[in-house]
């Protein structure tokens, strides 16, 4: 799979669960631009996830921690932007069994139609409610 199939399959999945989602977004603020793979939004909540197909080659434990703290810095600045208060999620083909960093909720992406569906406990999980 590549990576661009791996984000239409998020994006499709969170239609699904009754999400208007939108691809790429771009956005340029006073730390300089910045884009966010999928940002999905129902009622008020508003999910900017990063999809990473990672290889089995890769350390990606460490990886992952670098992203989720990049991703959350991101949505902080898309949050003051936008007026909308953004929930960074990182949607990690393999499951590396870290589920939560610096503010970022790291969902496994066997178990993205269980966290849509849970959406409310989730985020009430996660201090995010």
């Amino acid at each position: 799979m590549r990576w661009q199939d791996f984000e239409v399959e998020v994006k499709k999945i969170c239609e699904e669960h009754g999400f208007r989602a939108s691809f790429h977004h771009l956005f340029k603020d006073e730390i300089g631009k910045a884009e966010i793979d999928v940002v999905a939004e129902r009622g008020s909540i508003t999910l900017c996830l990063d999809a990473k197909l990672y290889s089995g080659h890769r350390y990606r434990v460490s990886q992952l921690k670098k992203e989720a703290e990049k991703h959350s810095n991101r949505c902080k600045r898309f949050s003051k932007l936008s007026g909308k208060s953004a929930v960074p999620v990182i949607i990690s083909f393999i499951d590396d069994a870290i589920y939560f960093h610096s503010g970022c909720i790291i969902v496994p992406f066997e178990s993205l139609n269980h966290f849509l569906t849970e959406i409310y406990y989730y985020l009430a999980e996660f201090g995010y409610l």
